[in-house]
């Protein structure tokens, strides 16, 4: 799969989640600090990585600022982008499964090592639900994002 990856700062977890995506086998496009544009600047780096996906240049992105707020914020004005900020295992397998999310936010603040690893497996091993009333909600986002 590959993965589009965003990081405002060099800090946390930042460079340990792009060897772990690397590890598990994904091809993963950087930007910001850990790009080749160098652009540090929360909003300019996630826009970057969430257009990857919007574009179809990537399946999936992890985009990560200090709180990972600014960052799902930022993604999430992407059209056709459904960003997730994730502080836990429980919270990131939910966000694939009813919210069908495409984009995992992280906050290099607080996501250690081990959460991160966590995170990325709860992430990868979770599928989209098929339930009818799910994607109701996923195409009613869709629409939400038009108007």
């Amino acid at each position: 799969m590959r993965i589009s990856v965003s990081a405002d700062w060099d800090k946390g977890v930042a460079r340990q989640l792009v060897e772990e995506l690397g590890r598990r086998g994904h091809e993963v496009i950087t930007h910001g600090v850990l790009g080749p544009e160098g652009e540090g600047d929360w909003a300019f780096c996630t826009e970057a990585a969430a257009r990857d996906v919007a574009e179809g240049r990537a399946d999936q992105a992890v985009v990560c600022c200090w709180t990972g707020t600014g960052a799902s914020i930022a993604a999430n004005k992407v059209s056709g982008v459904r960003a997730a900020l994730c502080t836990d295992a429980y919270t990131a397998s939910g966000a694939r499964r009813w919210n069908d999310a495409n984009v995992l936010a992280l906050g290099l603040r607080l996501t250690s090592a081990a959460m991160l690893e966590e995170i990325l497996d709860a992430w990868f091993d979770t599928v989209p639900s098929q339930d009818h009333t799910d994607r109701r909600n996923i195409q009613h986002l869709e629409g939400i994002a038009q108007a």
